[in-house]
């Protein structure tokens, strides 16, 4: 079936809304030019339906390209304390007929893998703004990544592809929630342009139990209704049944996972602890079974209606009578109901700001109000001289002064007996306020100096991994990224810590020394993990699963135990150095640009894309070079001395010296780096990619000449 005026409608408000926005530069009046832009088009409107996004803001995120890897779209927002970053693929039909096969699934998946593992050198250049953010994103506690697909077709996806699609989520996922995915279609997308014009008027029918009422000064209706009508609401009307709520429901975020946990496994339960939701609507009419009256229950028509707060659990709700209908349906919350019909000018909006602005109380605040929390307060001041700030709201102490209670709390996980604790706080840090946890943490009543000094540990590895990171890409990269908590867990584990409560200089002394070898540790131990990782799991298994996964964390945890134990030195890690050439021995290599030119590989006039590679770069680099997008070219000339042209000033250079150029101008950064793991041919990948293939092309042995 064709939807031939829904996707003019569409099409019209695409072009007329992301025309100067998008940009098209690469296309250079390729066939199927106007294709190209509507699907980006659909990209961007597919990342505002999502996010927060303005419209510039949303086109920027296009990233659509020869080699995009299947992910047409990247947004990063951060929704509470967690960061949640949104992929989307885009398909664009002038029938109202995109399809989305296996073959996609598997494009899409891949380019998720690439994404996890910050293997950004992947994707084309456009990605390069976004790095920055999708770095600390993904390194982040409990981040969540959608997978939006967005699809200009009215139809659902076949069985199959949606089977293998949550198939492959799943081994994402493993008991974490770290991947979802949503289908936006081309009803979502019309109602998206719609709303840019004119906010569609919601009008539901209610039914009430236990019915309470207020009359003066304004008609309101007060109390229960059934989980099973609420997500109903939802399916129907989606995010116009949120639309006077000043904060959206925004499908994920760590609170909705706990309403809708709470739904599926006691919704006898539900009403009890969930907030409930307010409603506010223009009239309020009598409407099916039942009358008005105090304690009975009755139906309303709200016409003009809109949710004012309790968006989350309405959209928590909804998901969660789709996973479990059987169960979550039985669920019951409370419901409050105010007609504006007779309510003075703009009060709609003083009661929608007022039910908005209320501080919400997280397990958190409890806890702080625990005397073991004011002990060791008073602990640390007396003993250490150091502040620890057990409140939200007052300021944090700078890292020389003490540190925040859920500083403390990281910490001792990191550190306790078991990684399922250091697993756990990656995954969701805020299960650390849960008995199960927090008991164990801070039920015996740990002295200032064994905090303090857990805290200090976890700094030192934190501070070391982001040293490492400065020369590191790839798999060891990726660790680096993930494995602070995980590699803490073992340092501790693996050092003497009996007199970890002591006072006096001596113990002093002794800790002194065991931090200055933390450092060195952590690069061993840093490469030993990927080594038992690969050995567990394979060289395509994702490294931020791992560290967030328990039983995968304990086996992990094992096999360095010993490793780290024993001093021993880890395999050559060449292949993730930035100032190493990868697959070298004994430092002879053929030189990559000369292998490339005895090869022919690259044509005179080719032009290179620069990709930055480690994480400072992907920091400070791409706003650099968008003052000046001629600093990310250059043009390739056959010579086996200087056979980069840079396109900001017309002079030849080696790859190694005018990346050292640039990051000395960029980063006031001089270090060594190999210049050919930065430099790009759109399409065929690096000049490391492409010197691999030309020696296999040669036959030449890996160690014929000096690098």
């Amino acid at each position: 079936m064709a939807y031939p005026v829904q996707v003019r409608n569409l099409r019209r408000q695409l072009s007329e809304r992301f025309r100067p926005l998008i940009d098209m530069s690469d296309w250079g009046g390729r066939p199927d030019e106007e294709q190209a832009f509507l699907s980006r088009a659909v990209a961007a409107l597919a990342v505002k339906l999502e996010t927060s996004s303005s419209d510039e803001d949303a086109a920027r995120a296009v990233i659509d390209c020869d080699t995009d890897r299947g992910i047409d779209a990247v947004a990063v927002e951060e929704r509470g304390e967690r960061q949640h970053v949104t992929l989307v693929q885009a398909k664009w039909s002038d029938k109202g007929e995109a399809g989305f096969s296996e073959a996609d699934v598997s494009a899409v998946i891949r380019g998720l893998d690439y994404l996890l593992e910050l293997e950004f050198h992947r994707f084309g250049s456009k990605i390069d703004r976004h790095a920055g953010k999708l770095d600390a994103a993904l390194n982040s506690p409990s981040p969540k990544v959608t997978l939006a697909l967005a699809l200009v077709t009215g139809t659902d996806l076949h069985p199959n592809t949606r089977a293998l699609l949550e198939e492959e989520i799943g081994k994402h996922n493993l008991d974490d929630d770290l991947v979802d995915y949503k289908i936006i279609n081309l009803r979502d997308l019309h109602r998206e342009i719609l709303g840019e014009h004119a906010e569609r008027k919601v009008d539901l029918d209610v039914q009430i139990h236990g019915v309470g009422r207020v009359t003066d000064p304004l008609l309101a209706y007060y109390g229960t209704v059934s989980t099973e009508e609420v997500a109903a609401w939802y399916s129907q009307h989606g995010r116009h049944l949120t639309a006077r709520n000043i904060r959206d429901a925004l499908d994920v975020s760590d609170v909705n996972e706990k309403i809708r946990t709470t739904l599926v496994k006691e919704p006898e339960h539900f009403w009890y602890l969930s907030n409930g939701i307010t409603l506010i609507c223009d009239r309020i009419r009598k409407h099916g079974k039942g009358a008005p009256t105090t304690g009975g229950n009755a139906g309303f028509r709200l016409e003009g209606a809109s949710v004012i707060n309790g968006a989350q659990t309405v959209s928590a709700v909804f998901r969660a009578v789709q996973q479990k209908p059987a169960k979550a349906a039985g669920g019951r919350l409370l419901v409050r109901i105010i007609s504006l019909e007779d309510a003075p000018a703009e009060f709609g909006d003083r009661i929608t700001v007022a039910a908005n602005t209320q501080n919400p109380t997280e397990e958190r605040d409890f806890r702080s109000r625990r005397p073991e929390q004011f002990d060791l307060r008073h602990d640390f001041a007396l003993s250490l001289g150091l502040n620890y700030v057990i409140k939200r709201g007052v300021p944090d102490p700078s890292p020389a002064d003490g540190c925040t209670m859920t500083e403390a709390a990281l910490a001792l996980a990191a550190t306790h007996a078991s990684p399922e604790f250091a697993a756990r706080a990656k995954r969701d840090a805020s299960v650390l306020w849960e008995n199960r946890y927090y008991r164990p943490l801070f039920g015996s009543k740990p002295s200032a100096q064994r905090v303090w000094r857990c805290v200090q540990l976890l700094r030192l590895v934190r501070e070391s991994l982001a040293q490492e990171q400065e020369n590191l890409v790839g798999r060891l990269g990726s660790a680096a990224a993930h494995g602070d908590l995980l590699l803490t867990h073992v340092l501790f584990q693996t050092m003497n810590t009996e007199d970890i409560d002591a006072e006096g200089p001596d113990a002093a002394k002794s800790w002194g020394a065991r931090f200055n070898a933390v450092a060195d540790t952590v690069r061993r131990a840093l490469r030993w993990m990927v080594v038992v990782v690969d050995g567990a799991y394979g060289r395509n298994s994702q490294l931020s699963t791992t560290v967030r996964t328990i039983e995968r964390a304990e086996l992990v945890a094992r096999g360095l135990y010993e490793r780290v134990l024993s001093g021993e030195e880890p395999p050559s890690d060449s292949e993730s150095r930035v100032d190493q050439e990868p697959g070298g021995r004994g430092g002879q290599l053929t030189r990559a640009v000369w292998a490339i030119v005895d090869a022919g590989s690259i044509q005179d006039g080719t032009v290179l894309e620069f990709r930055p590679v480690t994480t400072p770069e992907r920091r400070q680099l791409p706003r650099w070079i968008e003052e000046d997008p001629k600093r990310a070219r250059a043009v390739w000339k056959n010579n086996k001395n200087k056979p980069l042209i840079w396109s900001v000033d017309g002079l030849a250079y080696a790859p190694s010296t005018l990346v050292r150029s640039m990051r000395r101008e960029a980063m006031g950064n001089d270090q060594q780096v190999q210049g050919t793991r930065y430099w790009h041919v759109p399409g065929k990948g690096s000049l490391i990619d492409i010197a691999q293939e030309a020696r296999e092309t040669l036959n030449l042995a890996p160690d014929s000449a000096m690098e």
